[in-house]
């Protein structure tokens, strides 16, 4: 049965003597939290937190003294803890959330709860150090001095104004002694309230999947692909199987369901067969589980892979190109995808315009820099069945993904806390390995990606190509617009999609003209794949669309503001993609609101920016929204199970695990 550990082991008893003999032992202790401990071995702080301590507080988003996400104070001092070695360590004293006052704990909760400062909550803990930190020496400190105490911390969440404002409310509570009521305790439309999970993430008790801890279990980490574009000749497994430590390794051949996962095209191997092609460098084709991190990569290198490397396709330009090689083999091209949206006739209006510009654009790959890499915690239930926690964005998505891999029904998907994801984690990336391994070993198995991985493997924005022409009389009226756009989905599909038909049915912008058309091509490439982001695509063609859009208040001499006052749509109107708008509308009412400000920065020669975009609400186009709840003997049983309610992790889901 699996026992999760979640406190501190005991310390190494000491003599109670002043004597220099008992002075030299202590001097080779940490203390943590007012607890003296020896670590096993010399090795990273935050590991030794996190791993022989399970002081999760302390979160691991890099290992590499870059985000600031497992800061914790050494002798007064912020520190990541992932910077420093234990040896280094010894006679110095560590705090970490999990050692604070009672009464810093309830200030440092409220305070960044009643500020709103607090959303994935994985950066937080390591925010709270930094503050204890600087209050501690600076009882009132103005914005520059919080904002110099938090410079080495990320947030991908808030944009640190609410954290700012939390530092600031810690300090008075500190000075006054005073915690003030809350705010608003009404949860009515409109109201401002401080969210339910504000504690376990201020405090650290909330769980990540990375921060479960239960009695043998094994850790996993996946061979990749050295070649964008190889044929995977043959994989050699049996020096890694022979380490000691090592409990499986597996390939294509030992999947018991479908070799197969995708988001909306199951189109990505979990392993590439021998025989098959890899699309990108991300590609598994070995998973490795063993006893601890340092036995997987050690077995990793021993896994011998021939490849026979073949030319591969990294824009789509190349994939569009005659004569190309396809991604996929045996396909007729490297097309994802293609939309064509056509209202007038744009080509008509244009010819008939004053005003006229063609411009070519092009957008980045855009990375998600969620803080949390991708985890995921699998175990065999008290039921036989493979229960899985998971830092993803669709959990049936991810048991339905599960389900196929392993050929069975039983599975349980539970998501933990999720520390950032964007769009970035609605794709499958450590969930069917963690899952497989712990069906075929009946052992607990978590597996994590490397920041270094993670940012090779899950799917990014999607870069676009573009080239738009526009339209518009004397006066800066749109009469017509024409555009031909092209993405990157990468080497599978993922939401490459749907991705490029919000691109095209929301690149005319938020205006009122009825010529428009548009053509967009998503190309299969030997890139990682792209898929959803914040956004979802509109971003990239919206920001051709307006720049364009202020070109031509350049052109026909009037502000940027104005061009798009003159062209806001408005209740009643029909944009070019031919939605009639409702009385919800505001553009107009929008771009008054500023006006003032912005006239007053322009007339000032002050840089000021301004845009317009417009964004599907719930599933749009033209597919009814609608909300159910279908209640199975399943759902119940996990709604009571003992500690559902209590994502910190009791003692009594301790409970769960395999037999």
């Amino acid at each position: 049965m699996t026992v999760f550990t979640e406190t501190p082991r005991p310390a190494a008893a000491l003599p109670d003597s002043s004597s220099a003999a008992v002075h030299d032992i202590k001097s080779n202790f940490i203390t943590v939290n007012g607890i003296q401990v020896a670590p096993s071995k010399n090795q990273k702080l935050l590991h030794f937190l996190r791993e022989e301590l399970h002081l999760t507080s302390v979160k691991d988003g890099c290992s590499q003294g870059a985000c600031g996400a497992c800061t914790v104070i050494i002798d007064g001092e912020t520190c990541k803890a992932c910077v420093p070695d234990t040896d280094s360590l010894k006679g110095k004293s560590v705090i970490t959330v999990e050692g604070l006052a009672d009464r810093e704990k309830e200030v440092y909760t409220f305070a960044y709860a009643e500020a709103g400062a607090v959303q994935c909550g994985f950066c937080i803990p390591g925010m709270v150090m930094c503050t204890k930190a600087l209050l501690d020496k600076n009882p009132d400190p103005d914005e520059k001095e919080i904002r110099h105490a938090l410079r080495n911390n990320y947030c991908r969440c808030t944009g640190y104004v609410k954290i700012i404002a939390a530092v600031k409310l810690a300090a008075q509570i500190l000075k006054t002694g005073i915690i003030p009521e809350k705010g608003e305790k009404s949860w009515k439309l409109g109201g401002r309230v401080q969210r339910l999970d504000a504690e376990e993430k201020v405090l650290g008790t909330g769980k990540y999947p990375d921060d479960f801890h239960m009695e043998g279990m094994l850790s996993g980490g996946l061979v990749r692909s050295r070649y964008a574009r190889a044929r995977v000749l043959s994989i050699d497994t049996a020096k890694a199987k022979s380490l000691p430590g090592v409990a499986g390794v597996y390939t294509a051949a030992d999947v018991p369901g479908e070799n197969i996962i995708g988001h909306l095209r199951q189109d990505q191997y979990v392993f590439v067969p021998e025989g098959q092609l890899t699309h990108y460098l991300g590609d598994a084709i070995a998973l490795v589980v063993a006893e601890n991190e340092e036995i997987v990569e050690k077995a990793k290198k021993l896994i011998q892979v021939e490849y026979e490397v073949l030319p591969a396709i990294h824009s789509p330009e190349e994939a569009a190109a005659e004569g190309a090689p396809t991604v996929f083999e045996g396909a007729e091209n490297n097309v994802c995808s293609y939309e064509h949206i056509s209202r007038g006739d744009a080509s008509a209006a244009i010819a008939r315009s004053r005003h006229v510009l063609s411009r070519h654009f092009e957008t980045p790959w855009t990375e998600h820099a969620f803080l949390e890499p991708e985890c995921a915690a699998a175990f065999i239930d008290e039921n036989g069945d493979v229960f899985l926690y998971s830092t993803d964005q669709s959990a049936h998505q991810t048991l339905h993904e599960c389900m196929t891999v392993l050929g069975t029904d039983k599975v349980k998907v539970q998501n933990a806390l999720v520390g950032g994801g964007f769009g970035g984690k609605e794709d499958m990336t450590v969930q069917p390995f963690a899952a497989l391994a712990a069906y075929l070993l009946r052992r607990p198995v978590k597996v994590k990606l490397s920041r270094a991985e993670s940012l090779l493997v899950h799917p990014k924005r999607h870069p676009f190509v573009m080239d738009v022409t526009m339209g518009c009389d004397e006066n800066g009226i749109i009469q017509g617009v024409k555009a031909i756009v092209s993405s990157d989905t990468g080497g599978y599909m993922s939401l490459g999609g749907p991705v490029l038909q919000r691109a095209c049915t929301h690149a005319a912008g938020p205006y009122a003209y009825e010529n428009f058309e548009i053509e967009g091509t998503a190309y299969y490439t030997n890139n990682p794949p792209a898929g959803a982001f914040r956004g979802f695509s509109v971003t990239q063609t919206c920001f051709a669309t307006e720049t364009l859009l202020n070109m031509m208040a350049d052109e026909v001499g009037i502000t940027p503001w104005e061009i798009r006052y003159r062209n806001a749509i408005r209740p009643g109107g029909i944009l070019p993609n031919g939605q009639i708008v409702d009385e919800s509308t505001g553009l107009a009412e929008t771009l008054e609101a500023v006006k003032e400000d912005y006239d007053r920065a322009w007339n000032a020669s002050i840089p000021v920016g301004i845009a317009c975009a417009m964004k599907n609400a719930g599933v749009g186009v033209g597919i009814p929204d609608t909300g159910r709840r279908k209640a199975s003997y399943f759902h119940r049983r996990l709604l009571h199970r003992p500690g559902a309610g209590n994502r910190a992790g009791t003692d009594d889901r301790g409970k769960h695990g395999s037999s």
